[in-house]
């Protein structure tokens, strides 16, 4: 899925890809990992593990497991 991450700092935000785990939907949020390199937040990296609101969410796939 694409999530958008606002810079604090800058007030700019990026978007990046995240790799979903599973979620729960009682809290709203997804959990997976970080997919993309980031350019702007470079307080995360590729690979770390995240909590994300659904708030954050811009785009998602749904893939059907053969």
């Amino acid at each position: 899925m694409k999530v958008e991450f606002a810079d604090e700092r800058s007030g700019e935000s990026e978007w990046m890809w995240v790799e979903v785990k599973h979620s729960d939907d009682a809290k709203r949020l997804v959990f997976g990992r970080l997919d993309s390199q980031p350019v702007l937040n470079t307080d995360f990296k590729v690979g770390q593990e995240l909590a994300i609101s659904y708030d954050n969410i811009r785009d998602h796939r749904r893939f059907e497991q053969s």
